[in-house]
C-alpha cells in the first residue's frame, strides 16, 4: 500500500541530493526527517525534522528509525551496518544489499561481470604489485580507483609511465583498490530508472555528461545518439534495476565506445547531478520519481518537454547566479552551502530551449 500523506520518509545524508528530495516531497504531503553527521545541512534547512549524530551511534540510529515510516537515502557511502539496523524497524530503500555492491569498486565490477553486462577490464589492487600487473596487462597504463569512499574523481590515480606504482599506491593512501582499462570513448552518458517494491519501473532518456577533473560539469538531453542506441541504454539500466532488486532510483553511468558499444562505468543507488535537467525539462522531476517510488506511489511520466543544458556551479562560479537571473530559459538552483571551496558544488543552472526530436 503507498504510504499516505502526513508520513515521515527518513533521509540518510544531508547533501543538496536530500534537498531537494525533501522539497518534492513536500508538495506531495509527506514530511522529511534528516539524518547526517554535519549540523546545518542543506537539507536539514528544508525538512521537518533532522537527527545530527554519526551513523555508528545506534540509539540516535533507533529513534530516528522510529520516528520515520520509510528510509531511502541520498547519498551511498552510509555505512551498511547503519542501513541494515534500521531495516529491522522501518523499511530501506534501497537496502543493505544494493549498497554492498554499489559502495565497493570491485564488488560492482563483479556484480556487471556476473550479470553479463559489459564493462571496462578489472583487476583488484592490495598493493603496488597488483598496479604493475594491471599496468601489463592494460596496454601500459591504468585508472586505479579506491573501492571505497570514491566520488567526483576522488580516490583514483592514472598509474602510468609517469606515475609509478608505488606513487599511485601511496597517492590512494595504501587502501583496496581496483585497477580498470582505460576505455576509448566517444561520449559520456548517464540513464536514470525508477523502480517500486512491486516491480513497476519506468526511466528518463540518456543525458550525455562532460566531466572536468572528474567533477560533472555539464549535461545534455537530447543526448546526440540513435535513438536505437539511446533505448539500447534504457534497457540496460532497467536491467541492471532489476538483477539489483532495487527500490528507489538507479544511476547508471556508460561510456559510448568507439564501436558504438555501451560499457557501464559507475552505479548510483539515489538521485543523481546528471538528471538535474528533470527539475526543469521533464513532466516529473528525479525528485519527485524518487518520493514516489519509496513511498509506493504510481511512478511518474518521464517526458521531456524541452532540451535542457545543465551546468553545475562549482566554487566561485556561485558568484555569476545573480547575473544568470537575467537571461531567458534559464532556471537556477542554488543548495544553500555556506561555504565556498573549489571543487564543491554550490548550485546548477540549466537552460531550457525548444523542443527537439531527440
Amino acid at each position: 500500500m503507498p504510504l499516505p500523506p502526513g508520513a515521515v520518509i527518513g533521509i540518510l545524508g544531508g547533501g543538496q541530493l536530500g534537498r531537494m528530495t525533501a522539497m518534492a516531497a513536500a508538495r506531495l504531503g509527506y514530511h522529511c526527517h534528516v539524518f547526517c553527521p554535519e549540523a546545518d545541512s542543506p537539507a536539514a534547512e528544508v525538512a521537518r525534522h533532522a537527527t545530527v549524530a554519526p551513523y555508528e551511534d545506534e540509539a540516535a540510529l533507533a529513534r530516528f528509525a522510529a520516528a520515520v515510516d520509510v528510509v531511502t537515502l541520498e547519498f551511498e557511502n552510509v555505512p551498511r551496518e547503519a542501513v541494515a539496523r534500521l531495516a529491522e524497524a522501518v523499511p530501506v530503500r534501497p537496502s543493505a544489499a544494493v549498497l554492498a555492491v554499489t559502495q565497493d569498486r570491485l564488488a560492482e565490477k563483479r556484480f556487471l561481470r556476473d550479470a553479463g553486462v559489459r564493462h571496462a577490464e578489472f583487476l583488484a589492487v592490495e598493493g603496488p604489485a597488483d598496479i604493475a600487473a594491471a599496468r601489463e596487462r592494460f596496454g601500459g597504463r591504468c585508472i586505479v580507483k579506491s573501492r571505497r569512499f570514491g566520488y567526483d574523481g576522488k580516490g583514483q590515480v592514472m598509474a602510468d609511465g609517469r606515475v609509478p606504482p608505488e606513487e599511485a599506491w601511496r597517492q590512494l593512501g595504501r587502501v583496496p583498490a581496483v585497477a580498470e582499462a582505460v576505455v576509448d570513448f566517444t561520449l559520456e552518458i548517464s540513464v536514470l530508472t525508477a523502480r517500486r517494491a512491486d516491480g513497476r519501473i519506468a526511466s528518463y532518456e540518456p543525458a550525455a555528461n562532460r566531466h572536468e577533473g572528474g567533477i560533472l560539469r555539464v549535461s545534455t538531453v537530447p543526448a546526440p545518439i540513435p535513438g536505437r542506441l539511446a533505448a539500447e541504454a534504457v534497457a540496460l539500466a532497467e536491467r541492471i534495476a532489476v538483477a539489483l532488486d532495487l527500490v528507489g532510483l538507479l544511476a547508471v553511468e556508460m561510456f559510448v565506445a568507439g564501436d558504438g558499444a555501451l560499457l557501464v562505468n559507475e552505479l548510483a543507488p539515489r538521485p543523481h547531478n546528471s538528471a538535474h535537467w528533470t527539475l526543469d525539462a521533464a513532466e516529473t522531476s528525479q525528485f519527485e520519481q524518487h518520493v514516489r517510488a519509496v513511498c509506493g506511489l504510481p511512478l511518474g511520466r518521464t517526458v521531456r518537454h524541452a532540451d535542457a543544458v545543465m551546468r553545475n556551479l562549482i566554487g566561485e562560479e556561485v558568484e555569476e547566479a545573480v547575473a544568470l537571473l537575467g537571461e531567458p530559459g534559464i532556471r537556477l538552483h542554488l543548495y544553500g552551502k555556506t561555504e565556498v571551496r573549489p571543487g564543491r558544488k554550490m548550485g546548477h543552472v540549466t537552460r531550457l530551449l525548444p523542443l527537439s526530436s531527440g
